[in-house]
């Protein structure tokens, strides 16, 4: 079975274990951005780079946005998750949130270094004021970390959290 290498591996991963594995034409810059050297190593290694159909992004979004997932990926993220929905591979990350939604998805994930994650779950946006809470809508506003929005009841930052229950 195919395997989509998250950028995790490339970084930790020896070159000779990354040989076969597919990856997102978008994560070059990335691990150039992070780590020029180990780049240089990347390039060496017989990795196939692809670029994801449109199709297989909107896919990858769609998947995310049902978990509460999307608001947390980057750019980069989504590619790599096309590339595994599109696949059917596995997919070799450490990132909780595209184990997440590609198990969400019923595809196999397999981690880098971090123990893999042991459950799904389903996020949701929640007042840090007033505490009520409300389904991630598709275009919430897309960011690592932070506030995503003001409450419609108390006019307090809105956060992405784990769905209670």
């Amino acid at each position: 079975m195919e395997r989509v290498l998250d950028t995790a591996a490339l970084l930790h991963w020896p070159p000779a274990r990354l040989a076969g594995g597919v990856c997102a034409s978008s994560q070059r810059s990335e691990l150039e951005r992070l780590s020029p050297a180990r780049m240089m190593l990347v390039e060496a290694a017989d990795i196939v780079w692809r670029d994801a159909p449109p199709s297989a992004i909107e896919q990858a979004k769609t998947c995310a946005s049902a978990t509460g997932d999307l608001a947390r990926l980057s750019d980069v993220d989504v590619d790599v998750l096309a590339l595994a929905l599109e696949l059917e591979a596995v997919l070799v990350t450490d990132d909780y949130r595209l184990q997440n939604t590609y198990r969400h998805a019923g595809g196999s994930i397999e981690s880098v270094v971090n123990a893999p994650s042991k459950q799904i779950w389903i996020w949701e946006l929640r007042c840090k004021g007033c505490g009520m809470t409300s389904p991630l809508p598709a275009n919430v506003s897309r960011s690592k970390k932070g506030p995503v929005g003001e409450c419609g009841a108390c006019g307090s930052p809105m956060e992405i959290k784990r769905r209670r229950g």
